[in-house]
């Protein structure tokens, strides 16, 4: 029987092979996956939708990214002077 999307979310131990992104330095992965968990979020909570489905994108960002970078840019965030388009 096929696993849903929250048992797989739920085993999820690290960030999975990503063919867009194929060589060994994993910083773009690491900022795309921190774009799409807050893009996903604005956009679901925008329409009142639950937000459970941005969760693989928020693991895959802190399994790959440093915690000072998300540190940096949850800052940037709050202060509007992050420089990705969310």
């Amino acid at each position: 029987m096929a696993e849903s999307i929250e048992e797989k979310i739920q085993s999820y131990r690290t960030a999975p092979f990503d063919a867009r992104f194929p060589n060994t330095n994993q910083t773009r992965n690491c900022f795309q996956n921190y774009l799409d968990f807050h893009r996903c979020n604005k956009a679901l909570s925008d329409r009142d939708q639950d937000v459970a489905p941005c969760e693989y994108y928020q693991r895959v960002y802190k399994s790959l990214c440093p915690t000072g970078w998300v540190g940096k840019w949850d800052e940037q965030i709050e202060n509007g002077s992050f420089p990705g388009k969310i």
